[in-house]
């Protein structure tokens, strides 16, 4: 059957991703994807696809605002610059997207499908009746801007799609997935995120089955200045509040409207576990990434959360905001993306992956070990606090190639040779 995986509460924001961010996003993106297909498959990606707290901490981990509508965006465009040129090796097929491109959908599915044989006419009529059945099926006071729908090779999908409140400054996601779907209008979602806003009309919800046959029987039976009068006659008041509906209650992740990321948006012993399984893991597994002076240790903190991303659990993402603590956040929170650390990072998981695809593993397991350590460590380990971690963070940004939307991090007045880190004169190296 269908999982309902929960909702959550996006501020809308504005904005492009800048495009020395978007190429390593877009980078980091088809890495992440491959070392989950290498390890669990590409069924298993459209799961982690279709559950609404792992895509933001996907999100989160690549730079992007860690609790922005706009992961949404620049996640399915990354993924659709990165995976497009790597379908025939993958199998999968990223179709659609913002705007203009939602409605490309269908045409994408027909060219994908005559490429490699699956059933598209069936997938592109489904991509459309998606759309219409979160968009008028579902009345929220969403309206749908984005749509995106990922497609493998053998016809299993995911859908994901976004729609935006203006008035309320405010967006939800909706993810829909293949596996075990049985229909389109009872209960169909395996997940909607968006802000609790109270009662709304949901005729995807199986419980509403007995309602839409009374709607097609009124259709069918009764004309419609009839329906229009009845209906006139049955408005309340104005003054009488609407009586709320019976909806169902899921699990609800709030990501607030603060653009900062405090104490209380993270697990602190979480971070805790994998700040210190990078320091324990990390000369042993990672001896030649630690051999590049003033990044290494620091890389393997953000190997620590891209391999908690590919491995961990549905429970561990919670908190997606510590996942910035990877590569921080385009707009400087909770500090300026580190590029030099990033650059690593690809470079690491490319190598990996490059390795795993002829045999050799070593490089992949170790991310698996040092994950499965960070979750040994968090149970025992005290400290940094989360406050000492975000200063050493900003305190020690420029020297990591920090660049945010406000440009490259100054150096700190009075700097010393450590801040610096010597690599200093590696700034701009990395895409723009």
């Amino acid at each position: 059957m269908t999982r309902r995986a929960g909702s959550a509460d996006l501020p809308l924001h504005g904005g492009r991703v800048p495009a020395w961010l978007g190429q390593r996003m877009t980078q980091l993106g088809v890495i992440i994807t491959e070392a989950i297909v290498h390890h669990y498959g590409r069924d298993e990606f459209l799961r982690r696809l279709s559950h609404p707290f792992w895509f933001q901490s996907f999100g989160a981990v690549m730079g992007m605002d860690w609790h922005s509508s706009g992961v949404t965006t620049s996640v399915v465009g990354a993924l659709k610059r990165g995976l497009t040129p790597r379908a025939g090796e993958l199998g999968i097929h990223v179709c659609g997207g913002r705007g203009k491109q939602s409605r490309q959908t269908p045409d994408e599915l027909i060219a994908a499908g005559a490429r490699v044989g699956f059933d598209a006419t069936a997938l592109a009529a489904a991509s459309r009746l998606i759309a219409k059945v979160d968009s008028a099926a579902v009345q929220d006071g969403f309206d749908l801007y984005l749509h995106s729908f990922i497609v493998t090779d053998d016809g299993r999908w995911a859908v994901v799609q976004q729609g935006m409140n203006g008035d309320l400054r405010q967006a939800r996601r909706y993810h829909w997935l293949s596996e075990g779907l049985t229909s389109f209008v009872d209960d169909p979602h395996a997940a909607i995120d968006g802000e609790t806003g109270g009662a709304i009309v949901n005729l995807a919800d199986r419980r509403a089955a007995a309602s839409r046959d009374a709607q097609l029987d009124l259709l069918r039976t009764t004309s419609p200045d009839r329906i229009a009068a009845d209906a006139m006659a049955l408005e309340p008041p104005r003054e009488a509040p609407a009586k709320p509906s019976d909806q169902m209650t899921l699990p609800h992740l709030v990501l607030p409207a603060h653009h900062e990321v405090r104490a209380g948006d993270v697990i602190a012993r979480r971070l805790q576990g994998a700040i210190a399984a990078a320091a324990e893991r990390g000369p042993e597994d990672f001896a030649d990434v630690l051999a590049t002076p003033g990044v290494g240790a620091r890389t393997v903190r953000a190997l620590a959360l891209v391999a908690e991303v590919v491995h961990g659990a549905p429970c561990r993402f919670s908190d997606p905001a510590r996942f910035s603590f990877a590569h921080g956040g385009k707009d400087r929170h909770p500090f300026p993306v580190p590029t030099l650390v990033y650059d690593e990072t690809i470079r690491v998981l490319k190598t990996a992956v490059s390795n795993a695809k002829l045999g050799r593993d070593d490089r992949l397991e170790a991310l698996a070990r040092l994950d499965r350590e960070s979750r040994r460590l968090e149970t025992v380990v005290d400290g940094p606090s989360f406050d000492a971690a975000l200063q050493d963070e900003r305190d020690m940004s420029h020297s990591y190639g920090g660049r945010s939307t406000f440009g490259w991090e100054p150096q700190p007045a009075g700097g010393s040779s450590a801040s610096s880190g010597g690599m200093s004169n590696r700034r701009g190296a990395g895409p723009e």
